[in-house]
């Protein structure tokens, strides 16, 4: 008995220790808000491009690229706030107004830039519903915008400036009943060659596809390359909660490799030793809490890339580099990319880029954490995703709540003979215990002779000391698991369950799950045979309201599955405890 108590509670510290490591090893070096770094040089992988792909094309960065124009100066709460689209730049002629179904961004006709884009379908917060998500913005409160343009010898961007595009309204909008929409910029080169930049939206989708087209009119051949890059200052997350603990999430910059699908590269790394690397196809993004933006260049190429830091503006930059094409004189070619700008839908990124979809990052139990999130996904909705291929079954519940209710059914189903086994194994030790406690007093000047009688004991009533620490321990990974799923998981935030749980993302807000929880805990506990050592018996009682405190801060999804695990650990600890008490009476 007091191997299975010391086990119980060592093996709960381990885990606990574990989720810590994980914490840290994950978020551990996100930067404050106004964090500013000291000047230093820049990074290794400097301001030039690789050789591998561009003919040492000059890419324009932050110090040589004009930023788009911040709004006017404005009081710093409406400044920080989000504004319907439009609404802080709609003096300034250059920027164009782009709305579909679930985007509502502007583009900058200087360069071509999106340098504001909202999500209609993410409410910034859940008593806002109207205020949409603001991914990319840039005023004096945070810079996050995404850039593309041509380098090289005829290239549209350089450090003397970037071109200023024409369009042919300052307002798109994808229509009722239309797939997709275009908008093009267009803009007439002195050497003769034209180029439209154009961007692609497609009904329900946050993929931007975004081509140039290079027409050469001219008499001799037009060479350049196509880079796209995001820029991100060092600012917060805003899609991050605060409170009095606020849950760890990722905010950095990601990107691909052959080696390795999923790389992260945060602020701290980017500082210090930057990013250069030629890779196939591949991707570079930037991740936060729920929402990535990401550039997507063509696949069947090889693309160089870059992160760069710079200390003089706190910029971030993230880019990619195709190879130089040429263009002979009365051809026309496309350079292609996509950009991906919105909620981390798993199913969605993979479709768009290999390893993308990673960026719901799972932590080091992704591979338990995965096939809990489409198990939910199949409660709730009733769709199933298998090799890629999407079924709707039509026998969802419709509620995430009740989805986790059942999850958790699901997994006590899954462990009910190793419950059984151990909980059998507590209801025997309870029955026991006045023998057990006759030993230890008859034998408690000689702990040898004690052990020996107390083993004799033990395989006479088939007990396994050890059988009550089992269904908690292998519950634990699960525990974690769930949690990583309502951390990372955007079909969960702003998820209501019902009454006064109005997001599952989130704590309780009157704490009656935890208080609930707390209480199921106790009762428990009296279902346990009592610990014979005084200390390991007050340990014992102080655990449901230990636990219950550290339950507070959990989001509500989380505390609901341990609630309903524990009523159906009490239901079937209960009927075990009864049938071995009743027997041979």
């Amino acid at each position: 008995m007091d191997i299975q108590r010391a086990l119980l509670i060592t093996g709960i510290a381990i885990v606990g220790y574990l989720l810590i490591l994980s914490w840290q090893e994950d978020y551990g070096d996100l930067p404050q808000s106004g964090e500013r770094v000291a000047e230093q040089s820049a990074s290794p992988s400097g301001s030039s491009t690789p050789k591998a792909n561009t003919d040492q094309a000059h890419v324009p960065d932050s110090g040589d690229v004009p930023d788009a124009p911040a709004p006017q100066a404005q009081s710093e709460n409406v400044d920080a706030r989000d504004r319907p689209a439009g609404e802080q730049d709609k003096s300034d002629s250059s920027v164009i107004e782009v709305t579909t179904d679930v985007l509502q961004l502007e583009i900058d006709r200087r360069g071509g830039d999106i340098v504001r884009l909202a999500l209609p379908e993410y409410p910034r917060d859940i008593d806002t519903p109207d205020q949409p998500f603001v991914l990319l913005k840039n005023n004096r409160a945070r810079t996050y915008i995404a850039q593309q343009g041509l380098v090289g010898e005829d290239g549209t961007d350089s450090p003397d400036g970037r071109p200023t595009w024409q369009t042919e309204r300052k307002r798109w909008s994808l229509d009722e009943g239309d797939k997709r929409l275009e908008v093009n910029l267009y803009l007439q080169q002195d050497n003769g060659a034209e180029i439209i930049k154009r961007y692609t939206f497609e009904r329900g989708s946050y993929r931007i596809r975004v081509d140039h087209i290079v027409r050469n009119r001219s008499d001799e051949d037009w060479q350049g390359a196509l880079y796209g890059q995001i820029k991100r200052g060092g600012s917060d997350d805003p899609g991050v909660r605060t409170g009095l603990i606020p849950m760890p999430t990722y905010l950095g910059a990601a990107y691909w490799t052959e080696d390795t699908p999923y790389n992260k590269l945060d602020f701290g790394d980017i500082r210090d030793d930057g990013l250069s690397t030629t890779q196939p196809g591949g991707w570079i993004a930037m991740v936060q809490h729920y929402f990535v933006s990401a550039w997507v260049p063509d696949a069947n190429q090889s693309h160089s890339y870059e992160a760069l830091y710079r200390p003089d503006s706190d910029r971030y930059l993230m880019r990619f580099i195709s190879p130089s094409v040429t263009v002979a004189p009365g051809e026309e070619k496309v350079l292609e990319s996509n950009f991906y700008a919105g909620p981390k839908i798993q199913r969605k990124l993979e479709a768009l880029s290999p390893g993308l979809n990673m960026t719901v990052d799972y932590g080091w139990l992704w591979f338990i954490s995965e096939p809990i999130f489409h198990v939910l996904v199949f409660l709730q909705s009733g769709k199933l995703d298998l090799f890629g291929i999407q079924f709707d079954l039509g026998v969802g519940v419709g509620n995430w709540g009740v989805a986790i209710i059942l999850l958790t059914l699901l997994i006590k189903l899954l462990f009910f003979k190793l419950s059984a086994t151990s909980y059998r194994s507590m209801a025997k030790m309870r029955k026991v215990a006045p023998e057990m406690n006759r030993i230890r007093e008859e034998y408690k000047n000689d702990r040898q002779k004690q052990s020996q009688e107390l083993m004799k004991l033990y395989q006479k009533e088939k007990i396994n000391p050890l059988g009550g620490c089992l269904p908690i321990l292998v519950q634990m990974p699960v525990f974690i698991a769930l949690y990583y799923v309502l951390l990372e998981s955007v079909e969960l935030r702003h998820a209501p369950f019902v009454g006064w749980i109005q997001d599952l993302s989130a704590i309780d807000p009157y704490f009656v799950l935890p208080l609930l929880m707390g209480a199921s805990m106790f009762l428990q506990t009296k279902l346990n045979p009592t610990p014979p050592d005084p200390t390991q018996a007050k340990i014992m009682k102080w655990m449901p309201i230990v636990f219950t405190v550290f339950f507070l801060w959990f989001p509500a999804g989380l505390v609901l599955y341990w609630l309903t695990n524990n009523l159906l650990s009490i239901g079937q600890q209960y009927l075990i405890t009864r049938k071995i008490e009743n027997e041979g009476v």
